[in-house]
């Protein structure tokens, strides 16, 4: 740029220099042009031809110059581009399965869609299990890895690819397995090369049972890949772990026989992580209980999800019922500044902290000094998961914040443990409970899962028994977050969120008092002068729990006990919506609890509502204020041509929320005669019909077992 500067100042010297000498010869040339009949002088001529020539030169000049310049700068201008297309690539390359197995030397890959953390824990013990075959797996979340991949599996060596696929909610994937769903449903792909293997986990209480397992199980058979066992199918309302170890116990048999190799021997403890005690650090580096980035509670930034949670201070907390033994209580939690959306239906996660007391017992049994600082880290250093949880930390936030202490643990964890006990027989106890022999399966149930014995319980029960901690919190599974319903409308309160739930106490078989570890934390978070006590962790989880959308369509809502959650949100918005003038159909409302002066939850409110006409009709079954008990289901049979009118006639929604085991399928059977009665259909027709409700968006549900 700067020669063609040069250039055209030089020209211009030139020209200016060239008018000076010869205006007038340049006049004369310039009206030669125009009349050829007048002669120049000589000298002019002269002139006039010097100038033409010099001036093609210097144009030629300019030109040539001018375009070898275009395209030097082009090439400067280009070459910062290269990095750029040069570093969109490794991630690309990171996010192939496939590479990083052949890197490592995997020829297994379990993939997991996890909501609480199962379907990931038993991706990781299947993974451990390859060893024992001669042949090296992999846990993998399918949110970090392209899936298209899959089609290129079969250019390894004996390789397979395994799912644990969780249902959440009704019939959806988790959240992290959401990208390999949509791309399941639009892929075209050729998974010919490709053999696999699903393990469902599922709740038969819910209505879409194992509906992910299923779907992902009979999808890939469609795109061409090759099944090499059956579909496993787990269920929470029964035993989990058992359904798991029955599946896995003959899924390895099929691998072996598929392949044509053997088990290598006996199944073995192998640590995935090492300890490093850290005696200087500095604790500013020292994570606290953040979930992900450190220091994220001190500094706080949108957006929040799982992994950033926004710390929401609790500006009320209030018992909701009047008598009884049971804790029913309300929560509002202030989300101000956090540019935190939500929906009436949407969910709030709240991450709890586990009761001090029986982490301090934990530290006395094992004496452990759970002050000290320490990491664990993974062996495998191609692991994106370098920890169990975040590190460095103490072994107290660790069992405080990141471990589940009261959840009975699982067999794998015991017969990790086995090798601690000291005393033959528990060791053998332990042993025995972990295998798959049926008798090792009814002791389990018994000793373990019926009894309710956590990791402490079973410490307190075996004397014996006193494992590293270090190698404790390794085998431990996470604490996970807690969802509610959340009880409040963003168009009356922008800036809170509403909790409705109550406290969970019980005592155990072995005479123990178990407290629920979320309900028991948020009913200590009394609003007051210390701030940091009353703060909770939270985000919000979008639900498909919602109001339709002309606000004139009729609602019948039902929800017995904590399940009036939604409900209240449902109802501040309609009310809001008439407030705006909108025309509102009829809001029906059928609540249930167990006696009007003990637990009737928000009574003054939907008295207030019904009196202000936004609740059309107010139902509400009292289970034990009389000899027979009545539900929420004896109401509807009770105006079950009012039902029908509105369902059929008025296109009317419906929404039931609570008990899925008990409630929310008697409730479904009430309409199925229902719509059998009032609409002479027969039994089947009568259920298909319901079906078609749900498939429109017109019967939702948001239940729980």
């Amino acid at each position: 740029m700067l020669l063609l500067e040069v250039v055209v100042t030089c020209m211009n010297s030139h020209l200016q220099q060239t008018r000076k000498q010869s205006v007038v010869p340049l006049t004369v040339m310039g009206d030669a042009g125009m009349e050829p009949n007048i002669s120049p002088p000589d000298n002019a001529a002269q002139q006039d031809s010097l100038f033409s020539m010099t001036d093609v030169f210097l144009i030629s000049l300019i030109t040539g110059l001018f375009t070898y310049w275009f395209f030097f700068r082009k090439k400067k201008e280009e070459v910062p581009d290269l990095p750029k297309i040069q570093s969109v690539a490794p991630p690309v390359r990171d996010s192939s399965f496939i590479e990083k197995m052949k890197k490592t030397g995997r020829n297994i890959v379990v993939f997991y869609g996890s909501q609480t953390g199962t379907a990931e824990e038993f991706a990781n013990r299947l993974s451990k299990d390859a060893h024992r075959y001669g042949l090296r797996g992999m846990a993998a979340d399918p949110e970090e890895y392209d899936l298209s991949d899959l089609s290129r599996l079969s250019e390894i060596d004996k390789s397979l690819a395994v799912f644990c696929m969780a249902t959440y909610g009704e019939g959806d994937p988790t959240d992290n397995a959401q990208d390999f769903y949509d791309w399941l449903q639009e892929a075209d792909a050729d998974l010919s090369g490709l053999r696999f293997a699903v393990f469902g986990l599922g709740n038969k209480t819910y209505e879409h049972f194992n509906a992910m397992g299923k779907y992902v199980d009979k999808r890939l058979e469609e795109l061409g890949a090759q099944r090499i066992f059956e579909l496993g199918l787990g269920d929470d309302d029964g035993n989990l772990e058992e359904d798991f170890i029955t599946w896995r116990e003959q899924f390895w048999p099929a691998v072996c026989e598929h392949f044509g190799v053997e088990a290598t021997g006996e199944e073995s403890s192998i640590r995935q992580y090492e300890l490093v005690v850290h005696t200087d650090v500095n604790m500013n580096k020292v994570y606290t209980g953040e979930m992900g980035r450190l220091k994220s509670y001190e500094n706080q930034k949108p957006p929040f999800d799982a992994k950033n949670p926004f710390l929401a201070q609790v500006m009320e907390n209030r018992k909701l019922n009047e008598g009884g033994e049971r804790h029913l209580m309300h929560l509002e939690l202030d989300i101000s500044n956090s540019k935190i959306r939500y929906e009436s239906g949407d969910h709030v996660a709240v991450y709890p902290a586990n009761d001090s007391s029986l982490v301090s017992q934990i530290g006395e049994i094992l004496g452990t000094d759970l002050d000290t600082i320490m990491s664990l880290n993974n062996l495998d250093e191609e692991s994106n998961k370098k920890h169990p949880f975040p590190c460095p930390t103490s072994y107290r936030t660790a069992l405080t914040y990141y471990l589940d202490i009261t959840n009975p643990p699982r067999t794998n964890v015991l017969y990790e443990l086995a090798q601690y006990a000291t005393d033959a027989g528990e060791q053998e106890r332990l042993r025995k409970m972990a295998s798959s022999a049926a008798e090792g399966k009814a002791l389990y149930l018994s000793w373990v899962v019926e009894a309710r014995r956590n990791i402490l319980a079973i410490l307190q029960d075996m004397p014996s028994l006193r494992p590293p901690i270090d190698h404790l919190c390794e085998l431990l599974p996470r604490l996970q977050a807690r969802y509610y319903s959340i009880a409040s409308s963003s168009k009356v309160h922008p800036n809170a969120i509403h909790i409705c739930a109550v406290t969970v106490e019980y005592e155990t078989k072995t005479g123990r008092l178990n407290k629920g570890v979320a309900t028991n934390w948020l009913k200590s978070k009394v609003p007051g002068e210390n701030r940091s006590s009353s703060l909770v962790p939270m985000y919000v989880r979008k639900s498909q729990f919602r109001l339709p959308f002309k606000p004139s369509t009729p609602v019948i809502m039902i929800g017995p006990g904590t399940g009036i959650a939604p409900f209240i949100g449902f109802i501040q918005e309609r009310a809001w919506l008439k407030q705006q003038g909108k025309e509102v159909g009829d809001t029906v409302l059928y609540y249930g609890c167990r006696r009007e002066r003990e637990d009737y939850l928000y009574r003054e409110e939907l008295a207030r509502f019904h009196q202000e006409g936004v609740l059309t009709q107010l139902n509400v079954a009292f289970s034990r204020d009389q000899a027979e008990k009545v539900y929420v289901q004896h109401l509807l049979k009770k105006n079950k041509e009012n039902i029908w009118k509105l369902v059929n006639e008025g296109n009317a929604h419906i929404y039931v929320c609570g008990d899925a085991r008990n409630m929310a399928r008697d409730v479904q059977n009430t309409f199925y005669e229902i719509v059998a009665e009032f609409g002479n259909m027969s039994q089947p027709q009568a259920v298909d019909y319901v079906k078609k409700l749900m498939t429109k968006g017109r019967y939702s549900l948001d239940v729980w077992s």
